[in-house]
């Protein structure tokens, strides 16, 4: 029974790597219905294995560094791999970096920031109840998520093969910049650690809700990136209650 208290959160993180390698196998083949929900799968675990560490007080430094190697296969490899695909057929065409490099290299670099963003997190002790800069699990739903709604709507129209190859790739080399910005950068984002109970100091985190169950409800499964869009907006308004 101490074996399975001590290790379950440890557990839980192992799953979150599981899934994530599955989901990442999947993009590679173009199958982006089976990474979502590998990718739906790694998020709650990588939600419940903190939880269940603080709550049986099973912390430990081999925890924390499996929760940090999980995540940057799940939330740091899957993003670069998604940005990469879709890169690489959007710039088809388009004049290539120096030495014929392609612009789907960029994907790299969202994983790249995504590990030293994971490294900085775990240095960080001011990052308690909120973040610094976007976490890489919703930074994920960003870049994936774009990738899921441009494929699903393409599958729709009749377009089995090549669902980026009519997207403007300026607006992905942006997103590519924007991404790795916001990760590194030191504007404070909502966590949904509770620091009170009282209603007046998670005002952002009801907001965020309330405005999130909204999106989910109008647009399903596309609302991916629109609620990222509207975590950010959220956390930007209100910077001085975080």
């Amino acid at each position: 029974m101490k074996f399975i208290k001590n290790n379950l959160a440890n557990g839980l993180t192992l799953g979150n790597l599981f899934f994530g390698v599955i989901g990442i196998l999947h993009l590679v083949k173009g199958d982006f219905q089976v990474t979502f929900f590998c990718l739906l799968a790694s998020l709650i675990l990588d939600f419940f294995d903190g939880f269940t560490a603080r709550a049986l007080k099973s912390d430990s430094q081999i925890g924390l560094q499996l929760d940090s190697l999980a995540d940057v296969v799940s939330f740091g490899v899957m993003p670069g791999i998604a940005m990469y695909q879709m890169l690489s057929e959007a710039s088809v065409g388009f004049p290539h970096l120096p030495y014929g490099i392609s612009w789907g290299i960029l994907g790299i670099f969202i994983s790249v920031a995504s590990g030293l963003r994971l490294a900085i997190f775990n240095l960080d002790t001011e990052q308690r109840y909120y973040f610094k800069g976007l976490n890489t699990p919703t930074n994920t739903l960003l870049i994936f998520g774009l990738y899921y709604v441009i494929a699903e709507t393409q599958k729709s129209d009749g377009f089995s093969t090549s669902y980026f190859a009519e997207i403007n790739p300026w607006l992905l080399i942006g997103l590519s910049f924007v991404s790795i910005f916001l990760m590194l950068s030191p504007i404070k984002m909502i966590s949904m650690k509770f620091k009170s109970k009282k209603w007046q100091d998670n005002i952002p985190k009801i907001v965020l809700v309330i405005g999130g169950l909204v999106l989910l409800i109008v647009l399903g499964k596309l609302s991916i990136p629109f609620l990222v869009l509207w975590y950010l907006l959220v956390s930007i308004l209100f910077q001085k209650q975080l």
